[in-house]
């Protein structure tokens, strides 16, 4: 009987202890670093928003992503700024930076780099001897800018699954580590679908949000004819380093979410999928396939990122609701009468955010 007692009390201790672990590991970041986190979030913002005029909610979307670690695919007509919204981010952290221009003969290789064989003196001097190198390629980078991704080839647009996705690249027999952080921010135009390659799901699935850039106001219009046209410096100032953007990611990562608020967003994925009980009847109508589960972890990870931007130390319903459209829009595909009849995914999100409800 006393061996028995012995154990469940090492029992119940075990699970005292357990417990107590979890609510360490929900107790959040500190104050510090969320003071941190805010400062510097704040700065970028700022910073981009005195370039890049007229996307503020592009800006805020931008950073949702940035800020959680994960990639951005924009899409936009010509002119409104998607190019310049990278190169300014760029800017203002000290990132190494490189643009790759998709072009319909570009190749594997252009991106992932190759190895090269040249020629140098042997030991003893006699002659050369053949050594092997590897030329990283521009995706050896902090920031890579994969502008108008639509215009390669199946071949090459694949060539970023596996660097957007475990951070490494394989070149020949050995795999490469991509460098810490890494970002992939990708651009497609919209109007000119001539000669493009639409991406596949499983690539659009690896891009954290799709963020849509609208046509500026009547009065962004004016004041950007103010900055670009005259004589104002439009180049940003450096706001944060690497290392300090990891650690913003880092603090992120650890703002903790209510168990409704996780079931909330399970409830809204679900319902993206025409085969599930709670999918409203639009949806089973004009949906074909439902979002994976990388928009559930989208809609975590952002929600965190916004619940801090607005100076909340927990995630909300509303953080939910406001990111459920860049998280969940490039996973919603549509069956034949979806696209017959004109719906789009934003559609389907709205009735999804009327319909279904935080229990």
């Amino acid at each position: 009987m006393a061996d028995t007692n012995k154990r469940i009390s090492s029992t119940q201790a075990s699970v005292l202890q357990n417990g107590h672990d979890a609510l360490e590991a929900q107790a959040g970041p500190n104050e510090g670093d969320i003071a941190t986190f805010m400062s510097i979030a704040q700065q970028l913002e700022q910073e981009l928003c005195s370039i890049v005029v007229g996307q503020e909610r592009v800006i805020r979307e931008l950073l949702l992503a940035l800020l959680s670690g994960g990639h951005v695919l924009l899409e936009g007509v010509p002119g409104l700024g998607k190019t310049l919204l990278v190169r300014t981010l760029a800017d203002a952290l000290t990132l190494k930076f490189a643009r790759i221009q998709f072009t319909p003969d570009l190749m594997p290789a252009d991106i992932v780099g190759t190895t090269i064989v040249s020629e140098q003196p042997n030991e003893s001097g006699t002659g050369n001897m053949r050594v092997f190198s590897f030329q990283p390629g521009p995706i050896f980078a902090n920031i890579v800018l994969a502008d108008e991704i639509n215009r390669a080839t199946p071949k090459t647009q694949s060539a970023l699954l596996e660097g957007m996705q475990e951070r490494t690249v394989s070149v020949g027999d050995s795999t490469r580590p991509l460098p810490v952080p890494f970002f992939v921010l990708a651009t497609q135009n919209p109007l000119e679908m001539e000669g493009t390659y639409a991406l596949p799901e499983a690539q659009l699935d690896r891009f954290l949000l799709k963020i849509m850039v609208n046509f500026p106001k009547a009065q962004d219009l004016l004041r950007i004819i103010d900055t670009t046209l005259g004589t104002q410096n439009t180049r940003a100032q450096q706001v944060a380093s690497g290392e300090q953007l990891v650690h913003l990611i880092t603090t992120a990562k650890a703002v903790p979410v209510a168990r409704h608020i996780k079931e909330y967003a399970v409830r809204l994925l679900l319902a993206t999928h025409p085969d599930q009980e709670d999918a409203p009847d639009q949806v089973r109508r004009y949906v074909r396939y439902g979002a994976s589960p990388r928009g559930l972890q989208a809609m975590i990870m952002t929600a965190r990122v916004r619940a801090l931007l607005e100076g909340r130390y927990n995630v909300s319903q509303e953080d939910l609701r406001a990111v459920a459209y860049p998280a969940l829009r490039h996973r919603i595909i549509l069956n034949f009468d979806g696209l017959a009849d004109g719906i789009t995914a934003e559609q389907l999100i709205s009735i999804l955010l009327e319909e279904i409800e935080a229990e």
